[in-house]
């Protein structure tokens, strides 16, 4: 049986915002059996020496899958994609082409909206001004870039859904509460997409009932 570390507290602005989610969308698609570990995050528990040696940065998803143990969240969707033999093509190319996109989202996209995020929240006197709003143009170009990519295409790396839809919608949802999407037309139904799935209604149903919550706080 395959265990998910995932969150079952966490500080209120990070519900709903955690990347588990996205570990289980894929658990949901793929349809492979699972259990979740709801980890206690604000009693300390992703901190201690246990969840540390899984764990290389004390962070969730982790997945062990009878013994195998996998950390960060787009491994262990394409772990995941890898042992069911969905959501990834059989052949060399196009596995490489999912393993493309998926590292386009986390390791190009994804940094810089991060950076727009954490300045977001923590710079109350506005003192980043100039910061946020170059990280923004940064954004648009990756953004711009990624409508180019979407022209003709239902999906991001291939014909049909794949685990790089589920790491680059997981990355888009970041901003979904902004207006960076507005300019891409593209970019916003490839969003409704994904996120019509329902792999994801049920993902998400899960998620906040282990949180406590209702689903439409977390949408």
């Amino acid at each position: 049986m395959i265990t998910l570390y995932g969150f079952g507290t966490i500080f209120p602005e990070g519900r709903g915002e955690t990347k588990d989610l996205r570990a289980q969308w894929a658990l949901e698609e793929t349809g492979l059996p699972y259990r979740v570990h709801a980890l206690d995050h604000t009693g300390g528990e992703c901190d201690s020496e246990a969840f540390g040696k899984i764990s290389p940065f004390h962070q969730a998803p982790v997945l062990d899958d009878g013994g195998f143990i996998v950390a960060e969240s787009a491994a262990v969707v394409l772990y995941l994609a890898e042992r069911s033999g969905k959501l990834i093509p059989s052949d060399a190319q196009g596995r490489t082409r999912v393993m493309q996109w998926c590292f386009a989202a986390v390791a190009t996209i994804e940094p810089t909206l991060m950076a727009i995020d954490v300045i977001d929240i923590f710079d109350r006197d506005n003192e980043a001004g100039k910061v946020k709003v170059e990280a923004r143009k940064l954004a648009g170009r990756w953004l711009s870039d990624l409508e180019r990519r979407l022209e003709g295409r239902a999906w991001v790396a291939c014909s049909d859904f794949t685990a790089a839809d589920i790491m680059m919608a997981g990355v888009l949802r970041t901003i979904r509460k902004t207006d960076l999407m507005d300019p891409f037309p593209r970019i916003k139904a490839y969003y409704q997409r994904c996120f019509a799935r329902p792999a994801w209604e049920r993902a998400l149903g899960l998620y906040a009932e282990r949180m406590g919550m209702k689903v439409d706080d977390i949408r």
